[in-house]
């Protein structure tokens, strides 16, 4: 009796531990998968975090300013200085873009004693401002509105001035190239400077404004642009201005270009002594923020 209590008792005993040791197995085997799960919802959480990552959002307002300087020695001294500022604004369905020369001309002048003194004979500034709406979000049509002002002591007139507005339509746009054109009603001003058979007046006319801009990308760090732009005035007999702008701008680093400009500016009535036609050549540094 006594031997089986005994043998009873071990039996117990050895099936409470076989039971024991399988608990603990289980609760192992969980606890090494509750670390796997951990390890897979911080994996997740990672990657969830690298797609919800901020987007870099284009800025609306952007801009740049360039600089050009020449000056010589010698036999005569002179001096060319030239700036610009350009600044485009985008949100939505508006694009604003507002354009900014100026252009002095310094020499030797000699005063009525024959002592020469350097000093300003001829300068240039103007200013240009066209504003876009797009007539729905996404569409290529816009309806705009254009203001131009330039005074200039190398030509003709003290001043000239315009405002148009109209529709214009991006006819054009890939990853290499992009086309506007744009075409309205408008009224300019000119006025002339005095001269010795006239004084100075004033000439007022309604004119047919045309433009047109094509940006195209010649490489990674290379930019061509062209604008053309024509005030074409309704009456025969008053002026019509005709402009062409060639830019090449080149990449020296992320914010510093070089930009070759060649401009063209034709009126079709000038001064009997005055040619219609001027150009101008420059070269200068660009800085873009």
């Amino acid at each position: 009796m006594l031997r089986l209590i005994t043998f009873g008792s071990f039996y117990l005993l050895a099936i409470s531990a076989n039971a024991q040791g399988s608990y603990a197995q289980q609760g192992s085997s969980q606890q090494r998968l509750s670390t796997i799960a951990t390890a897979e919802d911080v994996l997740s959480s990672l990657k969830q975090a690298e797609q919800v990552a901020p987007v870099a959002l284009k800025p609306m307002l952007t801009g740049s300013a360039e600089l050009g300087f020449l000056y010589k020695t010698g036999n005569s001294n002179s001096g060319d200085f030239k700036s610009g500022l350009d600044l485009n604004f985008e949100h939505g369905q508006w694009r604003s873009l507002l354009n900014v020369d100026l252009l002095i001309k310094k020499s030797d002048v000699q005063d009525s004693t024959g002592k020469s003194h350097f000093k300003t004979t001829d300068q240039k500034w103007g200013f240009s401002s066209q504003t876009n709406y797009s007539l729905a979000s996404g569409e290529k049509n816009y309806i705009y509105g254009n203001i131009w002002f330039e005074e200039s002591e190398f030509n003709s007139f003290i001043n000239q001035s315009s405002i148009s507005s109209g529709w214009g339509r991006h006819w054009y746009k890939t990853n290499q190239a992009s086309l506007w054109a744009d075409i309205g009603p408008g009224y300019k001003r000119d006025i002339l400077k005095a001269t010795t058979t006239s004084p100075l007046k004033t000439e007022d006319s309604w004119i047919i404004q045309l433009q047109a801009l094509y940006v195209r990308k010649l490489g990674s760090h290379v930019e061509f642009k062209q604008i053309l732009t024509a005030k074409h005035a309704v009456r025969a007999r008053d002026n019509s201005i005709y402009k062409a702008e060639t830019t090449v701008t080149t990449k020296l680093i992320s914010t510093l270009q070089l930009k070759f400009t060649f401009t063209i500016d034709y009126n079709t009535e000038v001064e009997e002594n005055r040619e219609n036609l001027d150009t101008q050549t420059a070269a200068t540094l660009v800085y873009s923020f």
